[in-house]
């Protein structure tokens, strides 16, 4: 995540504002975090609850993900599916 200062918002509005277009960006004070600035779309799936990257407790994974995990698991404790092993 990218840091610009609050001076560099009042001075570089064009710069801290494209970043923030692509992800989320914290402007300090004095050295320390005091405000993210991301876009409203970031924001909106971040609020519903929909943005893909969510962490599932194990209990609460989707289906069709503990199976892919189940199978990879089981293939690297076999000692297979190392892609970067010859």
């Amino acid at each position: 995540m990218r840091r610009f200062t609050t001076g560099d918002l009042k001075r570089q509005v064009g710069d801290v504002t494209d970043a923030a277009s692509r992800e989320p960006v914290v402007l300090t004070r004095h050295h320390k975090p005091c405000f993210v600035l991301m876009s409203y779309e970031h924001y909106q799936r971040m609020r519903s609850g929909l943005d893909p990257r969510r962490a599932h407790h194990i209990a609460e994974m989707p289906d069709e993900h503990g199976e892919f995990l189940g199978k990879a698991i089981e293939q690297l404790a076999k000692g297979e599916g190392y892609d970067d092993e010859p």
